[in-house]
């Protein structure tokens, strides 16, 4: 047998055996992965992967990926399973340091971020891209209450940049319908689809202008989150809610998110504040 079909099935083989070959060396990872598996199984998730063959089988990248959900990190490392690869996403140090997921976060690597002092965060990301990781970056930095891109922080693509890795458009569309901001948690068995796509990886090396790359970056994730929303199944009822302003749905506009996003920041701050009094 000689051919495409041949060769695609090699590839697949060996896309196995480099997953089972992590698996054995990660097991904090494995373990929470077919956890993961095992819940979004209860669940009747029905996840699509679009675009997984633009994960790169090897090397480092940056994911960069949109954020609706708080099961996106979950999630999001579906699209990198293909290619036998883990992805360590930067989350912010108040997770490693909960009782539970503290251990599991430094078991599977992933980077603590102080966004009061982050060039610890920034030195570990571009060290692990180097040593030929994967690391997933939210570039919102949080939630979008609207379900439409955020304005993008510069820290993926100047990482990128600095380890000479290119970047991973990547985005989810659904996961809000399971759990996200000023909504209570869905985790029956819901039967929610879910949409994962990856899009072109884009080159970056210190020679390219971090805004061109940002631009770059947003053109690719939001083409990749409209035809996203075109192909999921219509919303309606009260799973409008869930469905941005732009498409008929009745989540807040970007504009009215963003008053929430700093009013929760303003509580945030006199809350710790008042803490410290």
């Amino acid at each position: 047998m000689t051919g495409p079909g041949l060769a695609n099935g090699c590839h697949l083989r060996a896309a196995a055996c480099r997953a089972a070959t992590v698996w054995q060396m990660e097991p904090v990872y494995a373990s929470v992965i077919a956890f993961a598996r095992g819940l979004f199984a209860l669940q009747g998730l029905r996840c699509t992967i679009n675009g997984a063959e633009n994960v790169p089988r090897a090397g480092g990248a940056v994911m960069a990926v949109n954020h609706t959900g708080y099961l996106d990190f979950a999630l999001a490392g579906l699209a990198a399973r293909p290619s036998g690869r883990l992805v360590r996403f930067m989350a912010k140090e108040q997770v490693f340091r909960h009782p539970v997921s503290g251990p599991l976060m430094r078991g599977m690597r992933h980077i603590p971020v102080d966004r009061e002092a982050g060039a610890a965060s920034y030195r570990a990301a571009v060290q692990a891209l180097k040593a030929g990781e994967i690391v997933g970056v939210f570039p919102e930095a949080t939630i979008s209450r609207s379900f439409e891109l955020k304005e993008f922080k510069s820290g993926a693509v100047r990482m990128a940049a600095a380890a000479g890795v290119p970047l991973l458009p990547t985005v989810i569309w659904g996961s809000q319908r399971i759990w996200t901001k000023d909504h209570p948690k869905r985790l029956g068995r819901t039967r929610t689809p879910i949409i994962l796509s990856v899009g072109a990886p884009i080159p970056a090396s210190r020679k390219d202008d971090p805004e061109v790359l940002l631009h770059s970056l947003r053109k690719s994730m939001t083409e990749l989150l409209h035809a996203a929303q075109d192909a999921y199944p219509a919303l309606t009822g009260a799973d409008l809610k869930f469905l941005p302003a732009r498409l008929g749905g009745t989540a807040p506009t970007p504009e009215q998110a963003e008053q929430l996003d700093l009013a929760e920041s303003a509580a945030r701050a006199a809350g710790r504040e008042a803490a410290s009094d």
